[in-house]
């Protein structure tokens, strides 16, 4: 029992530290580590992976909260179309051929990996659009953060806010039609289609996660599928996780976040469009 505690402690830290940096949830890492290496039934692993998102991201919101990293206006607007949404999508239940959105994201995250590795090749981190959306400025979306690695104030436009918009809509259907979480979509949205420096982009989906996670918390709550002796423990090392993932997080070159995001996007890529074939692995 207690050799189990100390396992899903150190997991969650690791867990914590990958989840802060990277914008994403844990389910990932968390769901196969609990159904193959505990043999735990799937309901419980994913009643567990949802407290992991809300411990994801409270631990390092406080952070980036205090050091004004992420962007709080981008992150309630985004999540009015993440919210409508997964309202659509479970309506949709049985309407629409959950195989097609699982191609359909599929391929998405692959061309967001294909992006990422663009920006790679280039000289230096693109930190700026060149030019703001209109929308972006009548709401004032447009922000700044200071890079404690590059050791400077870095001011940043918004740009194609409707296609940003677009994205997180069709993640939030994602979420409510297939059950799978969409931080990496959080991220992509503003990363990939709002120009938005990555760090923010991370740091901002860190917060949308939880605020998405809270609200079907509730339903894993009252059917049974969160186990304290799980999830406690866990979620105890994700939090001390996430505030350590936080600070590495804001020194780490870009570049480096999207070389560790890159095999992650392909990785989630490609197990939905096998999904969507029939295939599971």
């Amino acid at each position: 029992m207690i050799n189990s505690i100390l396992i899903m402690l150190i997991v969650g830290i690791g867990v914590g530290i990958l989840g802060s940096i990277l914008g994403i949830g844990g389910g990932m890492i968390i769901t196969p580590v609990l159904t193959l290496g505990f043999g735990l039934d799937i309901k419980y692993a994913i009643g567990a992976s949802i407290i992991a998102v809300i411990a994801t991201s409270s631990g390092a919101t406080i952070a980036y909260l205090k050091d004004n990293v992420l962007n709080l206006r981008v992150a309630m607007f985004l999540e009015i179309a993440t919210s409508i949404g997964a309202i659509a999508g479970a309506l949709l239940t049985g309407v629409i051929n959950p195989m097609f959105l699982y191609i359909l994201f599929g391929f998405l995250l692959f061309i967001s990996g294909v992006n990422m590795i663009k920006k790679l090749r280039g000289k230096q981190e693109q930190i700026n659009a060149t030019s703001s959306d209109k929308l972006a400025e009548k709401l004032n979306l447009n922000s700044s953060y200071y890079d404690k690695n590059l050791k400077k104030q870095v001011d940043y436009k918004v740009t194609n806010v409707p296609a940003g918009l677009s994205v997180m809509f069709g993640a939030g259907i994602a979420s409510g039609l297939l059950g799978i979480g969409s931080g990496s979509f959080k991220v992509i949205a503003m990363d990939t289609f709002m120009k938005m420096p990555l760090k923010p982009s991370s740091s901002t989906s860190n917060l949308m996660m939880g605020v998405t996670a809270a609200a079907s918390a509730t339903i894993y709550f009252f059917n049974g599928s969160i186990l304290p002796q799980i999830a406690v423990p866990m979620a105890l090392g994700i939090i001390v996780g996430a505030a350590i993932g936080s600070r590495i997080m804001q020194v780490m070159p870009a570049r480096w976040m999207r070389i560790i995001f890159i095999p992650i996007l392909v990785y989630l890529g490609l197990q939905m469009i096998l999904k969507g074939f029939g295939v599971s692995f």
